[in-house]
Parts: C-alpha cells; structure tokens; sequence
C-alpha cells in the first residue's frame, strides 16, 4: 500500500504542468488553470483488480477503527495517499444514507428514486467530506514543518462550518469569511462554536471569495475553497459510496445542486475512478441542477457551453449556491461533457415546493436540495428522465440548518411563495369532540 502516488497537474491541456501534493499552488504557474489531483491508477490496478477493490473496500465499511471509521479514509489510496494515519482529521464523515423514496417518486412518475443524504454528516453538509482531506493534509504539512498558521475560507455557511469544525479537531486556527445577513442563523452559528475567527462582510459570496484569494496570495494563509482541489478527492467519494450502496451498480442519473461547481467535477471524477479499475463499466447522466437567481452556468449550456458570463447572484432561498462568478466552472462543463450531462435551472416557487413534497414522503429537504429535487420533476415532465430510469438525487445540506426556510413555507411567510403544500397547526379547545372532528376532516380529505 506504499507504492500510491498522487500529484497536482493541471487542467489545462495546453501545458505540462505538474507539482508535488505538498506545494501550497491553488493554479498553475504558467497557464493559471486551476489544477487538479491525479493519481497513479496503473498502481492501483497493479494491487488488485475489481473484484479485490470491491472486497477490501466492503470490509472496511462499517468499520470502528481509524481511519476506516470515516468514509472517505476508507478508501485512502485512492483518496490522499501520502498522509500518515496519525495525521489524518476526522469526524467521521462519509457512508451516509442512500434514502429512497418511492412515494415521491411515484408523485412524480420515476419511482426508482433515492436521495443520498450528505447532510447526514457531522456538521451538517456534504462539505464535511472534502475539508477532512484538506486539513488533514495541511496537519501533515504542518507536522513536516510547514509554516501554515491558520486556514481561512470563504463561505456562504456550510464550508465555513465543516473547516472551522476540522481546524478545532486539529487544534489549527480557521478564519472564515461570510457575507453577511446572506447565512442562516445556524450556519453563522456553527464556526462561531468551533472558535473559528468568523468576519461577517459587507459583499456577496463572490466578494468573499476574491478577498480570500487576495490574502492567500499576499500572505502564507492556506485557503480552503473549492478551488483547492484537495476539497475534490474529498467530495469524490460520493460516487463510490453510491455505487456501493446499489451494490457496486450505477444508477442511469445523478442529480446535484451547484454553486461554486466543485462538486460537479467531484462527482463525475469518482465515476472516473471506478470506471479506471472496471468496478464500473458504464457512466451515469449527470444533471447540474441551479437556481434561476444564479444560473451561469445554466446559461452557458443554453448558449452551447459558451465562456463563463459571471452574473450578479439574486436573493435566491438556495442561500448556499448564491454563487455568480463559480470558481470551478471549467473543470465542471469538462466533467458534464464527459457525462452527456444537462444543466437545469428552477425557479424560487419549484424549489420551494419540490422540496416540501419530498417531505411529504419522509425527508426534510433543505432548499437546495430543493433545486435538484425541482429539476428532477422537470426532466421527468420533459421526458428526458424516464419512468424506468433509475435517478439519485444529492442532498447536500441537512433540512435542520434551514428551519428558517421550512417555517416560512409552511406559515406562507416566505416572499413571492404561494406554498402549494403548507401544513399548519389546527388550534382548538381541549375538547374530546372537537379533537375528534377534526381528524375526521383530516382523514376524510386524505
């Protein structure tokens, strides 16, 4: 298990760029691409074939001992090879639940649905499963002597907890970066617990994001967004757990919601892997799922994957993936190309109401899932999804990080939202008559 290898290169085909998985580089020196981590997979074929992947990976499902306790630590050599155990940070993560859910899927004619729950995580967010790798790999760095001082990020919530709660595992000072009043209240309260420096800023996402690059560039602060593709080999191990949960098969369609894009490319790039050593021998369709308020890169794949047009991201409930200008967006039309993936767009109404519908089946949705819940029901209106096909929709966030959201639907509160399903409390005297009238009424309209 020593003999595995990864390095950064570098997207962009027209140069050769490669640089040791220890350098701090977040773009290539000469094209400025944003780089990518490659891995040695003619070792990996050279350990074992599928059969012996599939096995070594299924006993270590489950597992109680660290690091195999974590999902994406399961699959170390092909994840982040060169760390020593003793310097990996988890919580944990990974192995979340592949929920299905039928009685949706019937409302919505595809009943061959699930919902894999990356909100089930510890912090809350799918996030959890690339800032593991990221500061795990910065302990390592910092433990081979690396003057590392502090990792800083910008956020619209969820990555900003899942870094400050890694850093406080690590005992390694975390800066986050949110723009403010654009979070919810649990979001802004989760690095604050975890004793993260948290800076609540007068912009948007995309300012954060500029000013965050601005600082790693000008002081040694090491930044934690997606556009470090460690946070990628991380996100990636979606695909394998998905695969693995549908014992090792894939479905026809994966759904995800996309912001700043990374995770796009995450997935399609775990696809890649199994594929590489024939655990796989087909790939799904991917569909970026995006909301109408910030939608660039729905709008590329109208104009025929066009340049990326940033655009000024709209007061969208998706708070999350309020991204305009998306760090990631090559690498993601790369892997949607890769995939004959569609991008979908949806409206503030369409996410609002896919979302409480799949509660109707058991879920509580958080609104961006929401999106690709809502972009789901439009591919099967248009006949691109097909009752026979066999769909996973990614959850991204857990529903309880967005209790705002989900009383406002439900209280009719929310702007511009005419909540198609709203279930209210019924208030009435502590009478046994009344009580009983009233689940009459409710059973009789069911």
């Amino acid at each position: 298990m020593d003999d595995f290898r990864c390095w950064y290169r570098g997207i962009d085909p027209n140069f050769d760029e490669v640089y040791a998985i220890d350098r701090v580089i977040y773009r290539g020196e000469q094209s400025g691409a944003l780089l990518e981590v490659e891995h040695d997979r003619e070792a990996w074929r050279a350990a074992g074939d599928a059969d012996w992947w599939r096995d070594l990976f299924s006993r270590r499902w489950g597992s109680v001992t660290h690091p195999h306790n974590s999902g994406v630590w399961g699959k170390k050599e092909w994840v982040l090879p060169v760390v020593d155990e003793d310097n990996i940070v988890t919580l944990g993560e990974g192995r979340t639940h592949l929920m299905p859910v039928p009685r949706y899927g019937e409302r919505v004619g595809v009943p061959n649905v699930w919902i894999k729950m990356c909100g089930n995580s510890h912090t809350g967010s799918f996030k959890d499963l690339g800032m593991t790798v990221l500061v795990s790999m910065v302990n390592q760095m910092r433990a081979d002597g690396a003057d590392i001082p502090a990792v800083i990020c910008a956020s619209t919530g969820d990555t900003s907890a899942a870094l400050a709660a890694y850093g406080a595992a690590a005992g390694i000072p975390t800066i986050v970066m949110l723009p403010r009043g654009k979070v919810s209240t649990a979001q802004l309260v989760q690095p604050l617990a975890n004793g993260a420096l948290v800076l609540s800023l007068d912009t948007d996402f995309d300012g954060c994001m500029a000013l965050v690059q601005e600082l790693t560039s000008k002081y040694n602060l090491y930044l934690a967004n997606s556009m470090n593709s460690l946070r990628v080999e991380g996100q990636k191990t979606v695909a394998y757990d998905i695969v693995q949960q549908l014992g090792w098969d894939v479905p026809d369609w994966i759904i995800i919601p996309g912001g700043n894009l990374g995770n796009v490319s995450a997935l399609a790039k775990g696809f890649e892997d199994l594929e590489a050593v024939g655990i796989i021998d087909r790939r799904p369709r991917i569909c970026c799922a995006q909301t109408d308020l910030a939608n660039p890169l729905y709008q590329s794949y109208r104009a025929g994957w066009a340049d990326l047009d940033p655009v000024t991201a709209g007061d969208t409930l998706a708070s999350a993936i309020r991204i305009g200008n998306p760090v990631s967006f090559p690498k993601a039309v790369r892997a949607l190309k890769a995939f004959n993936g569609v991008v979908a767009s949806v409206s503030e109404q369409e996410l609002a109401d896919a979302a409480a519908a799949a509660d109707l089946a058991g879920t509580y949705s958080c609104p961006h899932t929401g999106v690709a819940l809502a972009a789901f029901e439009q591919l099967a209106r248009n006949g691109e999804i097909g009752r026979d096909d066999r769909v996973v929709i990614v959850s991204t966030a857990h529903g309880l990080k967005f209790t705002e959201f989900k009383v406002g639907y439900h209280e009719g509160a929310l702007p511009g939202i005419e909540p198609a399903h709203a279930n209210r409390p019924v208030e009435l005297p502590a009478d046994r008559d009344a009580i009983w009238d009233a689940i009459q009424r409710e059973l009789e309209r069911r």
